[in-house]
């Protein structure tokens, strides 16, 4: 679990785990810059708070989150409330914190990486979209409600591209091998391995984000990746009978 916080022109990233820290101080290597990591379990409400009060950032990037997979049925409370406090409360967390630190310094930028599922939902992920869902409303509203004292708030609608959330998505699912679903699962899955070959390279989503926040005049969404375009557009126009016809004969419903 990752969140980016920028301050000037110091890079800071929040990570949950030495593991973790390591491999983002290995990616800054590589990238030729320089980021500091600071652990952090953006689910403590207290250490957010230490967090942000040290490091009073003008720029947050809300990037914390996992695969949340599952039926409905077979997703249980305490499952659904962890994806609700990390996916959704969390970045409002940490938006809510910083935002007195932001007006001080005349502005500020908070990032709140959604998904293309912040725009549609389909089978078998549905807490995960709906954690995108509530994130992508709390965005449009804590926008408006900051603009005046010049802090946008941007949402960036990323489509498939080859990160660990695939990995712990097969990891999900297979947890559910009993499930009434479970031929549907298998179906999923199969889709996911054969997309994954040419999912897009995340440096270019990185891209994106770092525009969103040094961009004078940033939009309120980016959707990223072609795959994403392409959803957005079926989302669009295709009616709603169809879509949920189409979805329930790929997986078998």
């Amino acid at each position: 679990m990752i969140e980016l916080a920028r301050r000037g022109f110091d890079s800071v990233g929040t990570v949950r785990s030495s593991a973790k820290a390591r491999a983002v101080h290995q990616a800054a290597r590589k990238a030729g810059v320089e980021v500091r990591t600071v652990l952090l379990d953006v689910t403590d409400g207290d250490a957010c708070r230490r967090a942000i009060d040290e490091e009073r950032p003008c720029g947050l990037v809300n990037n914390a989150g996992y695969s949340s997979s599952g039926a409905i049925e077979d997703v249980s409370d305490a499952e659904a409330r962890r994806a609700l406090e990390t996916m959704v409360l969390a970045p409002m967390r940490l938006a809510r914190l910083a935002i007195p630190h932001m007006r001080e310094a005349g502005g500020g930028r908070i990032v709140n990486i959604s998904s293309v599922y912040g725009r549609t939902s389909t089978p078998l992920t549905g807490w995960y979209q709906g954690c995108k869902h509530a994130l992508e409303g709390l965005s449009d509203a804590l926008r408006m409600e900051v603009a005046s004292s010049n802090i946008r708030v941007v949402l960036i609608e990323p489509g498939g591209f080859r990160t660990g959330i695939w990995e712990e998505a097969e990891r999900e699912m297979e947890r559910h091998a009993g499930s009434r679903y479970r031929s549907a699962y298998r179906r999923s899955l199969t889709g996911v391995r054969l997309t994954q070959p040419i999912m897009g390279d995340p440096q270019g989503c990185a891209r994106v984000i770092a525009g969103a926040v040094q961009s004078r005049n940033p939009n309120a969404r980016y959707l990223v990746g072609l795959d994403a375009q392409a959803v957005a557009l079926y989302e669009r126009l295709v009616p709603t009978m169809v879509k949920d016809r189409l979805a329930r004969v790929t997986l078998g419903l």
